[in-house]
C-alpha cells in the first residue's frame, strides 16, 4: 500500500496542470490557490505514508520463547535393603558351649560352631549370655556365651531372662597314666583334669605294684610336678577345667613292664577333707 500513494499523487499534479493549461479563461490560476491544492496533497501524502507504519493496533500478541533443553537427568541406583531378620540371629567365630544357664557351673547341652546361624529369644541381666534356640533339641533352648558373637536384628526389643537356679556343683575328675620318670628312683606322673565344679585342695596318691606287693603313697595339700632331680612345679588349687601333672613318690626299683594300680582321692579342702571324689586306673609303666 505504501507503494501506490506516490503514484497517486503525481497523477494529481497532473490533472491540476492540465487543468490549468486547457482552460480556456483568460485568467491566470490563482497561486495561492495552486499551493494550497499542493500542500493538501503533499499532507494527504504525509497521513497515509505514516498510517501504512502504524503497526495495528488491538490484537493480542504471542511471544513464544525458544524451547529450552532440559537438563541431562542423573539416574542414581537404588540401595539395596538387606532385610533384618524378625528374630536376632546369632553365629560364632570359635565353636562354644550352649548350657542350662549363663555359666560355667551349668550343664553343657549343646554347641554352636562356626559357620552355624540360631535364633536369639532373651539376654541375661549382664549382656554376656544370650538365651537362644538349640537346634539339637526340638523346641529345646540353652545359654551362649557372647565372647566370641556376631549379632543381628532388633537386640532391643530382646527380654531380661531370670535364670535358673544355679547347681550344686558336682565333684569330679579324669585321672590317667602319663609317664615314668627318674632320678635317684622311679616315680609315676599321672594327669588329673577337673572335670566337676568344684575346686580340689588337697589329694591322697597310693601307687601298688602288684608284681612286688609294692605301695608308694602321698597325702599332700599341693599338686607336684617333679621334673628330674632339681626343678619341681606346685599348684596350691585345681580349679574346674583345670589339668595338671602330679608325681607319686618314688620307687626303689624300676617298676618298668610291672601291672601298677593308682588310687586317686581328691579333696574341696585341706588335710583331704570336704567334698571328696576317687578315681582308680590300672597301667603299666
Amino acid at each position: 500500500m505504501s507503494k501506490s500513494v506516490p503514484t497517486f499523487a503525481f497523477i494529481a499534479v497532473l490533472a491540476i496542470a492540465a487543468a490549468a493549461c486547457s482552460s480556456t479563461s483568460v485568467a491566470t490560476p490563482e497561486p495561492n490557490l495552486i499551493n494550497t491544492m499542493v500542500a493538501q496533497t503533499l499532507s494527504a501524502i504525509q497521513f497515509q505514508t505514516a498510517q501504512a507504519v502504524i503497526p495495528i493496533t488491538g490484537g493480542t500478541s504471542t511471544f513464544t520463547p525458544s524451547p529450552t533443553l532440559s537438563p541431562t537427568v542423573t539416574l542414581t541406583p537404588s540401595p539395596v535393603f538387606t532385610a533384618t531378620p524378625l528374630i536376632p540371629q546369632i553365629s560364632v567365630s570359635v565353636p562354644t558351649n550352649c548350657r542350662l544357664g549363663p555359666g560355667k557351673v551349668y550343664e553343657r547341652v549343646w554347641a554352636l560352631v562356626v559357620g552355624e546361624v540360631t535364633e536369639i529369644y532373651g539376654r541375661d541381666l549382664t549382656g554376656n549370655y544370650w538365651y537362644v534356640r538349640n537346634p539339637d533339641a526340638p523346641g529345646g533352648f540353652c545359654w551362649l556365651w557372647g565372647e566370641y558373637a556376631t549379632l543381628a536384628g532388633n537386640l532391643q526389643a530382646l527380654p531380661i531372662f531370670t535364670p535358673p537356679p544355679t547347681p550344686t556343683p558336682v565333684p569330679a575328675f579324669v585321672a590317667s597314666y602319663y609317664g615314668l620318670e627318674s632320678c635317684n628312683g622311679w616315680w609315676v606322673e599321672v594327669t588329673l583334669e577337673n572335670t566337676g565344679g568344684i575346686t580340689y585342695r588337697s589329694i591322697l596318691m597310693a601307687i601298688a605294684d602288684s608284681a612286688t606287693n609294692t605301695t608308694v603313697s602321698l597325702n599332700e595339700d599341693k599338686f607336684t610336678n617333679l621334673n628330674g632331680c632339681n626343678a619341681s612345679d606346685s599348684r596350691k588349687a585345681l580349679a574346674p577345667g583345670e589339668k595338671l601333672i602330679v608325681s607319686s613318690p618314688a620307687f626303689g626299683y624300676d617298676p618298668t613292664g610291672h601291672k601298677l594300680r593308682g588310687t586317686i582321692t581328691l579333696c574341696s579342702d585341706v588335710g583331704v577333707n570336704g567334698t571328696c571324689v576317687t578315681q582308680v586306673i590300672e597301667f603299666k609303666p
